[in-house]
């Protein structure tokens, strides 16, 4: 019985740490093209992830994503962008539309991703890493609204989240961002 525990003891503390090494690295997605995307190849930046919407309040971010995306993406940063319609259907566009709308109305060059879930049922497996505790051994932080912004260090851990309203070029973002550690 003793060993029967120790055992069963031994096994939850090997699944806890494993799920707490999984980083941003371990994930693969389709970018906007359908394209295979490795988040292995962004070793050593900050990654910012935002779940973003054409048709919705907040959109005019894009402006400023890109402007944040070309002040710092010669010092090891980038923006990542994930179409989702998860909120009041505004999204509704193929990868297609979305790519072309984002191109002609905000110049978007920052890498975007093929449209996911960030919440529900089928949530994508990057979001449940991004969003829940289990998964990330961080914080739970369930996606509020369109453009909430996920920080990513340089090691691939989140290490924190600004509000879909927060400002990309909040305080928050601008000294995780410059910060040398």
């Amino acid at each position: 019985m003793k060993e029967l525990t120790l055992a069963l003891l031994f096994s939850l503390i090997t699944v806890s740490m494993v799920q707490d090494d999984k980083s941003l690295y371990d994930f693969k997605v389709k970018d906007i093209d359908g394209k295979e995307f490795d988040f292995s190849s962004l070793k050593g930046k900050k990654v910012l992830i935002v779940n973003v919407a054409s048709k919705c309040g907040l959109t005019p971010q894009y402006t400023k994503l890109q402007e944040l995306y070309e002040k710092y993406k010669d010092k090891n940063f980038i923006v990542i962008g994930f179409p989702a319609n998860n909120f009041m259907g505004q999204e509704p566009g193929t990868n297609e539309e979305i790519k072309t709308f984002c191109t002609l109305n905000y110049n978007v060059s920052f890498p975007m991703m093929s449209k996911i879930d960030v919440k529900g049922e089928h949530k994508a497996p990057i979001y449940k890493w991004l969003t829940e505790k289990a998964e990330n051994g961080k914080f739970d932080a369930e996606v509020e609204w369109n453009f909430q912004k996920f920080m990513i260090d340089e090691k691939g851990h989140v290490i924190g989240f600004a509000s879909p309203k927060e400002d990309p070029f909040c305080d928050k973002i601008i000294k995780w961002i410059e910060d040398k550690q």
